[in-house]
């Protein structure tokens, strides 16, 4: 990490530069002031001597004294042994010899005041830095018992707080990855249910009928007859759910890859014409394409014929006998958009919010529907970057429209 992220090691080496600076300025300040003393006590004890050479030279003048004083001509040690001073190992004058003394403690004073200070600092630091330590691991000990609840976000950047940062972030992905477990386990339960309902109806059905063709062996044969073709349905319908079940799960498991092409909208829309054609003659309903330009988008055709057909389906089967169903494609620098308007008997007002939603059935809803068609279409749209919404105008018509960005 850059020294600029360790704020604590930050403080602890500016406090220490200060208090190294403050004990040189400390120290030049005596420094200067012992000089001050030694030059005093000298000048004083030269005056003595000046004073005694005037009295006993009088006609002596004073550049004859400066250039004793000055002349840089050695004299000989002998001159103070004859008074047994020791001049290497001891001072002249005895008062600069104190005042040394007291210099000396002081500075040691000093040194040891600062040496004790920075060592103050360090354990500081490093009792700072153990406690963070030791909030962190009490923090790992609470995730791990998946205590996801706690606050250890810092605003600070040395290291230890960027890893408290980064730890808080883990936190918040774990809590969210927990409760978004929770709520895709409620999902799937909720899911299994709905799937679980859906089939219980059907094979109810199916087996009270072969119950009744087995209790019957002597059941005339237009009876049987009726009784096979509705197990065929209700077969049919269960094989229906199946297989939107199967997509409808691989986009929850984000096992869908679409292969994306630019392909022409218009062949989107005649291919799920075609897919619904059969059912649209049983109720003798044209499917017109009423407008359209030959507009180009980049999506996965297969998925988006898969989408449309079951939005056609939907308008099928809601439309009245001998209606018209029409499609308009149109589009414009923001979006493609198509169209689907049926003529049949509308969607009641309650039941629009949840058009969508998979296994609702609204109120008007034919007894085969298996209520996943539309929440595919859905999907589907959406995963090629699309928006689907609708308007219904109770006993009249409802519109699909949809739109590509």
């Amino acid at each position: 990490m850059i020294l600029e992220n360790k704020v604590h090691l930050k403080k602890f080496l500016l406090t220490s530069i200060i208090l190294v600076i403050v004990f040189l300025i400390i120290g030049n300040i005596f420094f200067f002031y012992q000089y001050h003393a030694y030059t005093q006590n000298y000048n004083n004890k030269l005056a003595s001597l000046v004073s005694l050479l005037e009295k006993e030279y009088p006609d002596i003048d004073r550049d004859e004294l400066i250039f004793i004083l000055n002349n840089d001509d050695k004299v000989s040690e002998d001159i103070f042994s004859r008074y047994g001073i020791d001049i290497q190992n001891e001072s002249i004058i005895l008062e600069n010899d104190k005042l040394f003394m007291v210099f000396i403690t002081i500075y040691n004073i000093l040194f040891i005041g600062l040496a004790l200070s920075l060592i103050f600092l360090y354990l500081k630091h490093e009792k700072d830095q153990n406690k963070e330590v030791k909030k962190i691991i009490k923090f790992t000990e609470e995730i791990n018992k998946k205590n996801y609840s706690i606050n250890v976000d810092e605003n600070s950047e040395d290291e230890l707080s960027i890893l408290k940062n980064e730890l808080y972030k883990i936190t918040i992905m774990l809590k969210e990855d927990a409760e978004n477990s929770k709520k895709d386990k409620l999902k799937l339960k909720d899911s299994l249910s709905d799937i679980s309902h859906q089939l219980k109806t059907p094979l109810t059905s199916i087996n009270i009928m072969l119950d009744n063709i087995l209790d019957n062996p002597d059941m005339d044969n237009n009876t049987k007859a009726k009784f096979i073709q509705n197990i065929k349905r209700e077969i049919t319908n269960i094989s229906l759910l199946v297989s939107e079940i199967l997509k409808l799960s691989r986009f929850d498991a984000n096992v869908v890859r679409f292969e994306k092409q630019s392909v022409l909208i218009i062949d989107i829309i005649k291919k799920a014409i075609s897919n619904v054609e059969m059912m649209a003659e049983l109720k003798n309903i044209e499917i017109k394409i009423n407008k359209h330009k030959d507009v180009k988008m980049v999506c996965d055709k297969n998925w988006q014929v898969e989408a449309i057909t079951n939005i056609l389906k939907n308008c099928v089967e809601h439309s009245k006998d001998d209606s018209i169903i029409t499609v308009d494609i149109d589009f414009n620098k923001i979006y493609k958009e198509i169209i689907i308007k049926d003529n049949g008997e509308g969607i009641d007002e309650k039941d629009l919010p949840h058009i969508f939603e998979r296994f609702y059935k609204g109120k008007n809803s034919s007894k085969d529907s298996v209520g996943i068609g539309l929440a595919l279409a859905k999907t589907i749209i959406e995963k090629d970057n699309g928006s689907i919404t609708i308007n219904s105008c109770r006993g009249k018509s409802t519109t699909f429209v949809i739109r590509y960005y």
